[in-house]
């Protein structure tokens, strides 16, 4: 038998500050064989991160390994001294970060930050040896021009592009270890497909071992062999990746998977969600830490801490921490969560928006290819109809044009040419004092909820403040308001007197759903607002959209890359490719009849949360990069990534037809006529 390569043994990690100590790992026990990929899931502060970064003594300020052991190789690296840890990060274990730019030293050039791992850890290897082989590994990581790249900086370079070079300095030093820690969170679906790819042809060439740590069930179904479910500080539940979805045995992890927007589009019920939060890690709980949460607990789970034991049928393979497992699938259905059926939704009601060749460009002020002048176009010619009650799913790889349009929408860019309609008015054509109360019936909810409340704030001030700008009311009235806003969202009363800091991402969240419902809007943009959020709280987040939905009658423009999530909120979709709508119609008929070459693209990149689905034939996913916005191509403009491209595509626009019903356009010159027959989203 092999000898694993690493071996963490009843790891504990304690994070110390002035008011308390966090136990952030608590007897963690992992092991990993060399070329072996083990997945680590989990809800956000499970500790599968911190695991990650205490195998190389990463940890936060005031953390401290209290116990157990990381085994590498035959070193105990939790015992280890500052100079030995230096000489094996980024040797012997490469570490990829969850933010490539946060990662990556903004005043230093590409090549030298490839080139530096070589230059510390191989003392023979000269500057202009380290140099060519930085320029030869951007290559191996699929860069474009990659000596061009060299003399670039972090912040000319696309998300996607820094998180190639982010692999590159992991991997230039060819390690034993690849840790892999969100790689892809922030990424759209295809550069996310073209990222991973990367890292397991990789993987498969140098030998590698991996660890990925990912919230995204998807991508561990399709990219590891082993899987480490977390809660709360410890291990829930191990096992082999195809074994684990097929036949979960923990009750958390049975939640997670019931939380996926998959699965709840393909069964037609809601997304489950998890009750409660994740316990206080100040003070060790007792019992079952899963058991406040849990609907299947007993006393004896709240009173003795279950072990984390061989399955009975299959043995040290699988092995779990339950009293009470999901059973196996000859038992009974009352023991198996079950999501509850999704409520009737109303009919959309009369048109509500309507764009017309709506056109959005920005003046180049600088760059490779402005010379002073040139425009990017960001959005180019976009025409669309939202009725009143609808959720209209806007999909689309990063710098397509959603977030402009969604802006445009909402009043905080103005068009370049085109007409926004709201109720048949168009808003730039209002005196003022009309387009100001009519933003009351338009409101935003960001991607980034932190970044878009006041940090020196208190909620209910930020809550308030629409409502005095718009005049709506006294004092009192408003706080009464308010207090109903946080009744809605599913926030205590008390959170008025609290800062936004203080609450958890999740809540966050539903802080910026109460703030974009505060005036009574018709029309809620939303643009990416469950892109950062783990599997359980999306789903939270989903749901309450759902039901405020139904009890306000609202209507939602959703922006997402994440073809799942629009696939269950959405009644609409439409495909943006740089910033031109390439197809649009009812939500199921276009992810299950896509027109549009690009849009099957699209569905084939998605990574589905089922290990079987790897084993079949699956169509060829998108290639190539996004073209320029500055320098869009001529015609079509997919058609330079297009297998179906001819000459006509890049001569005259695509028309837009209607083959699959007047409801479901596409605008290509030659769309696909025959019916999907790959498993969509």
């Amino acid at each position: 038998m092999t000898e694993p390569l690493l071996t963490i043994d009843g790891l504990r990690v304690d994070i110390a500050s002035r008011e308390r100590t966090v136990h952030a790992l608590d007897g963690v026990c992992l092991t990993l064989a060399p070329g072996e990929a083990l997945g680590i899931v989990g809800e956000s502060g499970c500790g599968k991160t911190m695991t990650a970064l205490s195998v190389l003594g990463l940890l936060p300020p005031g953390g401290e390994i209290t116990g157990g052991r990381v085994l590498f190789d035959g070193r105990d690296l939790a015992a280890a001294p500052a100079p030995v840890l230096q000489d094996v990060r980024g040797d012997a274990i490469g570490m990829v970060f969850q933010d490539p730019l946060t990662s990556l030293n903004p005043t230093m050039t590409i090549g030298a930050q490839v080139a530096e791992p070589l230059l510390l850890h191989r003392p023979d290897i000269g500057r202009k040896e380290a140099w060519a082989r930085a320029e030869e590994m951007l290559r191996l990581v699929g860069m474009a021009h990659p000596a061009e790249r060299m003399k670039a900086y972090p912040h000319q370079l696309s998300g996607g592009m820094r998180q190639r070079v982010a692999i590159a300095m992991a991997l230039v030093c060819e390690p034993k270890l690849l840790i892999a820690d969100e790689p892809t969170t922030a990424l759209d679906v295809t550069t996310q497909h073209q990222i991973l790819e990367l890292v397991d042809d990789l993987r498969s060439r140098l030998g590698m071992a991996m660890i990925l740590v990912t919230h995204d069930l998807g991508v561990i179904a399709h990219r590891v062999d082993r899987v480490a479910v977390m809660y709360a500080g410890k291990v829930a539940e191990e096992s082999d990746v195809r074994d684990l979805f097929a036949r979960p045995r923990h009750r958390y992890t049975e939640a997670l998977l019931a939380a996926l927007p998959e699965r709840a589009a393909a069964s037609g019920t809601e997304l489950h969600t998890i009750p409660g939060l994740p316990p206080n890690l100040a003070a060790r709980p007792t019992g079952c830490r899963f058991a406040p949460r849990c609907t299947f607990a007993t006393e004896e789970c709240r009173a003795e801490e279950p072990p984390l034991a061989d399955d009975e049928v299959r043995g040290a393979e699988h092995r779990f921490a339950c009293f009470h497992p999901v059973p196996d699938e000859a038992a009974s259905q009352d023991e198996v969560v079950v999501p509850p059926a999704v409520p009737p939704a109303a009919a959309p009601g009369g048109v509500l928006l309507e764009l017309d060749a709506l056109v959005k460009e920005f003046p180049l002020k600088g760059g490779p290819f402005s010379r002073g002048r040139g425009t990017v176009s960001a959005v180019g010619g976009v025409s669309l109809t939202i009725r009143e009650g609808e959720t209209y799913g806007m999909v689309g790889e990063s710098g397509c044009g959603k977030t402009t349009l969604g802006r445009i929408v909402a009043g905080l860019e103005a068009p370049t040419a085109g007409a926004v309609r709201f109720g048949g008015a168009d808003p730039s054509r209002m005196p003022r004092a009309e387009r100001r109360a009519h933003r009351r019936r338009v409101q935003l909810m960001f991607q980034d909820s932190t970044a878009a409340m006041d940090p020196r704030m208190r909620v209910g001030e930020i809550l308030r403040e629409p409502l005095v700008i718009q005049g709506v009311g006294g004092r009192a009235e408003q706080e009464a308001l308010v207090a109903e806003l946080l009744d809605a969202v599913g926030l205590p009363r008390g959170a008025v007197h609290r800062y936004p800091h203080e609450f958890s991402g999740g809540q966050r969240q539903r802080l910026g759903l109460a703030r974009a419902l505060t005036l009574s809007p018709d029309l809620v943009v939303a643009d990416e607002p469950v892109s950062a959020l783990d599997v359980s709280v999306q789903a939270q987040i989903l749901n309450l959209m759902r039901q405020l939905q139904r009890e306000r009658g609202l209507t939602y423009l959703f922006i997402s890359h994440d073809l799942a999530v629009v696939r269950h909120l959405a009644d609409t979709v439409g495909v943006m490719y740089l910033g031109k709508l390439v197809e649009s119609g009812p939500a199921a008929q276009v992810y299950a009849h896509p027109l549009h070459p690009y849009t099957r693209g699209l569905l084939d990149t998605v990574n589905l949360p089922d290990p079987q689905a790897a084993s079949g034939t699956q169509p060829a996913p998108l290639e190539g990069e996004t073209p320029s916005a500055a320098r869009p191509p001529s015609g079509c403009r997919f058609r330079t990534r297009c297998p179906l491209a001819q000459e006509v595509c890049a001569t005259a626009e695509p028309p837009v037809t209607t083959p699959n019903g007047p409801a479901h356009q596409v605008a290509c010159h030659f769309p696909l006529a025959a019916p999907r027959l790959a498993s969509a989203v």
